[in-house]
């Protein structure tokens, strides 16, 4: 989530590698938006402005959960796990922003991190070329994802809810993420969030494409 929810930019993997990465839990199910609106003011509460996002792709590879690829407004954002919190939240770097149409050494590098191979011919690749190759991968599936997101914070803590379409099957999620642990495990169980799964967006993605 980011702005305080940041700029979609171009960024290399050396300066993504000195962001400060947030943990997050994030649920996914329905009827989750009523019930965290109901207990959502139980703190400091602060609205941030609704927002539809720009269609995005994520490419779900059957190889790993742990690289999120995405693709917005023909920027490629990469972030890979690095750990868990003790209460179990993602900890997920981000690894750089790639502004196509790229080189063929840096589709390379996105390839890695999605443990897929493919033979590259090009000097250079356009989005469309890589959403083409990746709908042929055995490896690899491409997800269109829309998603209305309703941001706040409770005792400083960012948090959403949100509708989102997976190839158009819509799901609503509700998360919080932070550096600040303590109070981010505060305001799950505040939000009655605690309970449930621990689901990233790849494992969403995943469960409704009928890949897990």
């Amino acid at each position: 989530m980011s702005d305080v929810f940041a700029k979609n930019t171009a960024t290399s993997a050396d300066d993504a590698l000195k962001i400060i990465p947030r943990a997050e839990f994030r649920a996914f199910g329905q009827g989750l938006i009523e019930a965290v609106k109901e207990k959502m003011w139980n703190g400091k509460t602060v609205l941030f402005q609704a927002r539809r996002m720009p269609m995005e792709t994520y490419f779900l590879s059957a190889k790993t959960n742990e690289a999120n690829v995405k693709v917005r407004d023909g920027l490629l954002d990469i972030k890979t796990k690095t750990g868990e919190t003790p209460e179990g939240y993602e900890i997920f770097q981000p690894r750089g922003k790639f502004q196509f149409p790229v080189k063929k050494e840096d589709l390379a590098t996105i390839l890695s991190h999605l443990k897929a191979e493919m033979t590259l011919t090009q000097d250079m690749y356009t989005i469309d070329e890589f959403i083409a190759m990746a709908r042929k991968h055995a490896d690899l599936v491409p997800v269109t994802v829309e998603k209305m997101r309703y941001g706040f914070t409770i005792d400083g803590i960012i948090c959403e809810y949100a509708q989102v379409w997976f190839n158009g099957a819509l799901v609503e999620t509700a998360c919080a993420e932070s550096e600040n642990y303590a109070g981010m495990r505060q305001v799950v169980e505040g939000l009655g969030l605690a309970g449930l799964p621990n689901t990233n967006y790849l494992k969403a993605a995943k469960k409704v494409m009928g890949m897990e």
